[in-house]
């Protein structure tokens, strides 16, 4: 596999969230795609790993480590994002090879700070900043964000105060440590790395729980991240380079979502 590519096209392992396409290609920054330079995408299980092979040879990660995932299921996800590439090689669109990046040569030595990253969310959630008004954004809220919130009530004994606007309300610390329950169960570090993501994006531990538990789907989940800016652009229209922004967010969400659910019997 090609040093370059790896160096200068994966990064350093870290959090895909913060992958901004967009921003990037507007900036100059990485403007030329490198070219496809395999024929045959295969996977094999070797040494405990579903391993990622381009033309036979075994693909690397940044730090040199191999390339692939814990499941069979995880290393098909992982096996069409470089199949589907045609030309060039967009990491833009390979969420779930980034997130493997990341779980393989950071997240795999860094267990508990993720844990405890995802669990900090959870204390300044966003389910739990409610709009006093208008009343549609009030209902949106509820509709969206009321699931997540029962479900930790009930499966878990988590109880999340709200707060009307941004005034912040301190959690219990009770109701946030419950939390690292469904969290720690998750015991891959690709679906560890995807749980983060999908935190990180929607700004809530709460949502990305829920969907990883299974609650809520993952489009829904995606939604619920996105209902105040939504509402915003349905009041005030949204330009081109957000509504790119927005696809970029959802398709590494998605991915994220079928990672975790790639890991789970």
């Amino acid at each position: 596999m090609r040093d370059d590519l790896t160096k200068d096209w994966f990064g350093d392992g870290e959090d895909p969230a913060k992958y901004d396409p967009v921003r990037s290609a507007r900036a100059g920054l990485k403007a030329k795609l490198p070219k496809r330079f395999y024929t045959e995408v295969t996977v094999e299980f070797r040494d405990g790993l579903y391993a990622l092979l381009l033309d036979g040879r075994p693909a690397k990660t940044k730090l040199r480590n191999p390339l692939g995932a814990d499941t069979e299921a995880a290393a098909a996800l992982l096996a069409a994002e470089w199949a589907a590439q045609v030309e060039l090689i967009d990491p833009s669109v390979m969420p779930v090879t980034r997130m493997l990046h990341a779980a393989i040569d950071h997240v795999a030595g860094a267990r508990q700070e993720v844990i405890d990253d995802i669990l900090k969310y959870a204390g300044s959630d966003l389910v739990c900043y409610r709009a006093g008004e208008p009343e549609r954004l009030v209902a949106l809220q509820a509709q969206h964000w009321d699931p997540a919130l029962t479900y930790v009530r009930e499966a878990f004994g988590a109880r999340f105060l709200l707060s009307e606007g941004i005034r912040f309300v301190e959690q219990a610390p009770g109701a946030i440590e419950a939390l690292r329950v469904p969290v720690s169960r998750h015991t891959s570090a690709a679906a560890l790395a995807a749980l983060h993501v999908m935190t990180t994006i929607s700004g809530s531990a709460l949502l990305a729980i829920a969907v990883a538990d299974g609650i809520i789907s993952a489009e829904a989940g995606f939604d619920a991240g996105e209902v105040d800016a939504d509402f915003e652009t349905s009041v005030w229209g949204i330009d081109e380079e957000a509504a790119e922004r927005r696809g970029f967010r959802k398709s590494d969400f998605l991915a994220a979502a079928a990672l975790v659910a790639a890991h789970q019997g």
